[in-house]
């Protein structure tokens, strides 16, 4: 089976499911499970997104699967969902170029402890889709091929997609040259086709097979390059306000980038 098929689980999937989770929530002392994955680990571009989603035993979504086995409309519907029904929802990121600093493995291990750090309500175990997180007080039970054995981990699944696509979608228009609302980053050929035309940009993983090939000057989106221009121009207004205004639009890696450059220039650098 393709990862593009669109596969809606029955009501004894569903229950098949259920009756995973509860096995454990059967252990003592257990009344709350967090199930974790991530979306985009093998992309070209963009962060590695990981959910958790925190439930108890009542916990029941309809259609529940691997996220890649689902229509993006499902996925956006199972999404509304989970929040509704969930305990609680985290979300956390890693960077392109936290990614490239650190490998891909280990910033999928930040991108987790991020989405645990980010749950008001905490769990009494993690089942993660075969993720060792070593380092949490709870217990941790890393499952092969968990999305598609526990509910919990199926609804972070979805979780995770949904929230990297959006995210993709919503860079698009900062990065128009790479056509990242329809392929959210992934090297498909229309993506490796774009990057032999542009060049990277700093959305883009440059440790990556695909990425490091073309030694170019790295393209940043449009709004960087314009605060970039602005932090170096004479001219009224301070571009640390349109730092500020531009926040919600630039990619956690251009922040860093930019926070970069307000302290050279705070510096007199």
């Amino acid at each position: 089976m393709n990862g593009n098929s669109k596969v809606k689980r029955s009501p004894k999937d569903l229950e098949r499911l259920a009756r995973f989770d509860a096995e454990f929530f059967g252990r003592p002392g257990i009344g709350r499970i967090a199930g974790i994955d991530e979306a985009g680990r093998g992309a070209l571009a963009g962060p590695v997104v990981a959910a958790a989603v925190v439930a108890d035993r009542s916990f029941r979504v309809e259609g529940l699967n691997d996220s890649k086995q689902l229509s993006p409309a499902r996925r956006e519907t199972l999404f509304e969902t989970i929040h509704d029904r969930a305990l609680g929802v985290g979300v956390g990121l890693a960077s392109a170029r936290e990614i490239d600093r650190i490998n891909i493995l280990q910033a999928t291990f930040l991108a987790a402890r991020r989405a645990l750090e980010s749950l008001a309500l905490q769990p009494d175990l993690i089942l993660t889709d075969a993720l060792k997180l070593t380092d949490q007080d709870t217990e941790v039970v890393p499952l092969v091929k968990g999305d598609a054995r526990s509910q919990v981990i199926a609804a972070a699944s979805v979780v995770a997609k949904v929230t990297r696509d959006r995210l993709m979608t919503q860079l698009d228009a900062e990065f128009p040259d790479y056509g990242f609302a329809a392929h959210k980053g992934y090297g498909v050929e229309s993506h490796l086709e774009a990057l032999r035309r542009h060049g990277s940009s700093t959305l883009h993983r440059h440790t990556f097979r695909g990425v490091d090939w073309f030694d170019r000057p790295v393209r940043p989106s449009r709004t960087l390059e314009r605060l970039l221009s602005e932090l170096g121009a004479d001219g009224p207004g301070d571009p640390l306000v349109s730092w500020r205004t531009a926040r919600p639009e630039l990619p956690e890696c251009e922040l860093e980038m930019l926070r970069e450059a307000v302290a050279q220039r705070q510096s007199g650098a």
